[in-house]
This record gives C-alpha cells, sequence and structure tokens, in this order.
C-alpha cells in the first residue's frame, strides 16, 4: 500500500458549501490536510486564481487535484498532468459521483477509510438534496442537521434566513410552479425552508429572483431548456431533477421567469434574449 502521507497530490479548493467542508475532513483524517490549498474562493472560482502555486506544484513533481473549480489555465498546461474533480454542468447527474465521492476514491479507498452515513449524507445532499436524502431513508433530524450544516458552510447569515422567510410568505404559486422573490443574496435558505422538514408547505419547483441572479430548483426538463442561457450554471440529479442559475437583474432576469412560467402554464413561446 503506497503512503499516502507522502503523495504527490496537492489539492486546490474552489467555493466552500458542506461538501468541500467534509473533503477537507476527509483529507486531514488521512494526514493529507497540509496538502490543501484554499484562498477562500466564491463559487464559480476559476483555477486560474491558483495558477502560481499550481506551476510551483508541478515543478515539484506533484500532481494539482483540482476540486470545483473551472479549468481557465493557459494552454501551456498539460492536463495530462493535471486531476479536475467537479460535479456540476456536463459531470452531473444522477449517476455521477460527486466531488467527494471522488476525492474519497481518488485518496481513501487505498487508506481503507470508511464511508461513513455523514459522508454517505453529504454526498446525496450534493448530488440531489432533499430528495436523494429521503431516498436514502436520512429522517427528518437528518435532514435539517444536513441542510443546517450546509448553509453555515456556504456562510448563510441570520439575516438572509429572516429575509428568505418574509419571502416565502409572500411567495406566488403557478400550479406546481412557487415563484419567490427575495432580497437576499442566496436561495439556500429559501429552497430549506419550503421543506416540510421545516414546518414549509413543500415545494418540488421552485423559481428565485435575487438582486442579481436567477435560480430554478426542479425538473430536468425546465433546466435543459434553460441552459440556453448565457453564462449559466446547472448541476443535480440530472436528466430528472437538478438546479439551474445565472447572472441576470431587470429585464433579462423576468424574461427567464416569463419563460419558466409559461412551460408550466404549457407554453414554451417565450425565447430569453
Amino acid at each position: 500500500m503506497p503512503d499516502l502521507k507522502k503523495a504527490e497530490y496537492r489539492f486546490f479548493f474552489g467555493g466552500h458549501d458542506l461538501e468541500m467542508t467534509e473533503i477537507q475532513a476527509l483529507l486531514s483524517e488521512i494526514e493529507l490536510g497540509d496538502r490543501i490549498v484554499d484562498f477562500g474562493l466564491p463559487w464559480g472560482a476559476r483555477a486560474s486564481a491558483y495558477q502560481a502555486e499550481i506551476t510551483a506544484a508541478l515543478l515539484r513533481g506533484e500532481t494539482p487535484v483540482l476540486i470545483e473549480l473551472e479549468d481557465d489555465l493557459p494552454a501551456g498546461f498539460d492536463r495530462d498532468d493535471i486531476i479536475s474533480i467537479d460535479h456540476h454542468g456536463v459531470r452531473a447527474g444522477a449517476e455521477r459521483p460527486s466531488a467527494l465521492r471522488q476525492v474519497y476514491d481518488l485518496v481513501g479507498v487505498n487508506r481503507r477509510l470508511a464511508w461513513t452515513r455523514r459522508r454517505a449524507l453529504v454526498d446525496a445532499n450534493d448530488i440531489g438534496h432533499v430528495r436523494a436524502l429521503r431516498a436514502m431513508g436520512a429522517t427528518p433530524d437528518e435532514v435539517r442537521a444536513i441542510r443546517d450544516a450546509d448553509r453555515m458552510a456556504q456562510g448563510v447569515s441570520d439575516a438572509t434566513e429572516r429575509e428568505s422567510r418574509r419571502a416565502i410568505a409572500a411567495a406566488e404559486h403557478r400550479g406546481a410552479l412557487v415563484i419567490v422573490r427575495s432580497s437576499a443574496p442566496t436561495s439556500s435558505a429559501i429552497v430549506d425552508f419550503l421543506l416540510p422538514e421545516y414546518g414549509g408547505p413543500g415545494a418540488d419547483e421552485v423559481l428565485v429572483v435575487m438582486p442579481d441572479k436567477v435560480a430554478f430548483f426542479g425538473r430536468g426538463s425546465v433546466i435543459e431548456d434553460l441552459k440556453s442561457v448565457p453564462g449559466c450554471w446547472y448541476g443535480g440529479a440530472l436528466p430528472n431533477f437538478g438546479y439551474w442559475g445565472a447572472m441576470l437583474e431587470g429585464s433579462s432576469a423576468e424574461e427567464v421567469v416569463e419563460r419558466v412560467v409559461a412551460y408550466f402554464d404549457g407554453m414554451s413561446n417565450v425565447v430569453v434574449r
């Protein structure tokens, strides 16, 4: 068995959520915590933020492991020398491994590291959110514990949670679609507090309009249609269910609202420009 204390890997972290926190804990458990490079970057972070550090790792003969970082490194970098781990965009899907599972398979299996229930819950949450947690038999207490920990890891504030509850109370219902307009900067708490586990009414299709972005959570057919919006991101348990988002405001945001509403009203002739 190789001595992974002397492993050739150097791990570069993208934006923080519960999964990234669990990856950090996993690496620390097998004494690879000192091989993490983490600048505390936001979601959507790019590998170029670590370009100097990645170059230095390669010069030392190490293998850089990019975790949820968009690869915008110059063409001169040999991708055969770099490992990219992600579960977003084209790499998303219900049958594809989460970033946590990919890291575990890379460095945990050879150390016979346990795939604990905690890790299984974090894995399910990252791929399929609460649908996946329920499918694996998570109790309401486990669902709340995982979701609370995820919001904490994302840095969701008490003020954001209060605004999320206010916005939910004023939500618009269009058949199966729930439209929530919020001044909060993130949709995490809104999606959580709609859940029955938090005393919410439950919602399978949610559209959230924030000051600078729009997010949709629900069926994959809507997400497939919204992939045409420039600069968007998406993931989850596709092709059945997942999430989608884009930095949009003003009329551009309202065009997406119209497009999603039209889908649920049985129409699909509204085009986002």
